[in-house]
């Protein structure tokens, strides 16, 4: 039996779901609702399409969480140190720079904060333990590149990254007990770059 004609158009005018698209279901539903809204049906409803575009893409909901964790690691990580690298060639700048912006974009970001809370899956945890290794050690690249001893530099871009952290957690547990104004945010970036 051939398809109508109606049928066809409709199929054709469907977007072909990617593997990405996917991905960022995915991590829009774990930031929103926690890690138990990555499941296949809702996602698929939301997407418009059928568990079979799923599983063209994943073989399971295992693969499905490791890209969107992979789609977070890039967006949230990776691209801001290529970004940071590309346009600021003096490292105090792009320090001052990084930690004004990361810290107030936390306030409207609640990505870090949520996946933190689900850092009891073994894919969470083990992407955590990546994003945190990779910021810290560009943060302690900036403070080795503004001439603190590698150990310093290593616990300063601790520091550094902890304080980001602790605004991001309460900005989103108390809203509006976080100070967002740039005079703040400058006054923390200045205090982590003090020698």
């Amino acid at each position: 039996m051939s398809e109508s004609s109606g049928q066809q158009g409709r199929r054709l005018a469907r977007k072909r779901l990617t593997a990405d698209d996917w991905a960022d279901a995915a991590l829009a539903a774990l930031v929103e609702r926690g890690l138990a809204a990555v499941a296949v049906e809702p996602l698929a409803a939301g997407l418009g399409t059928t568990k079979g575009s799923f599983y063209w893409h994943f073989a399971n909901r295992d693969a499905l969480v490791a890209a969107a964790l992979a789609r977070w690691e890039e967006s949230s990580t990776e691209r801001i140190i290529r970004a940071m690298e590309a346009v600021e060639p003096d490292p105090a700048a792009r320090l001052d720079a990084l930690l004004r912006g990361a810290t107030a974009a936390a306030v409207d970001d609640p990505r870090d904060v949520r996946l933190l809370a689900a850092s009891d899956h073994p894919e969470v945890a083990a992407a955590l333990a990546r994003v945190t290794e990779r910021r810290v050690g560009y943060l302690a690249h900036l403070f080795e590149l503004l001439g603190f001893p590698a150990p310093e530099a290593r616990r300063r871009g601790f520091f550094a990254y902890t304080s980001y952290l602790g605004h991001a957690q309460l900005a989103h547990a108390v809203p509006g007990a976080v100070p967002t104004d740039p005079a703040y945010l400058a006054e923390v970036s200045a205090a982590l770059l003090k020698r």
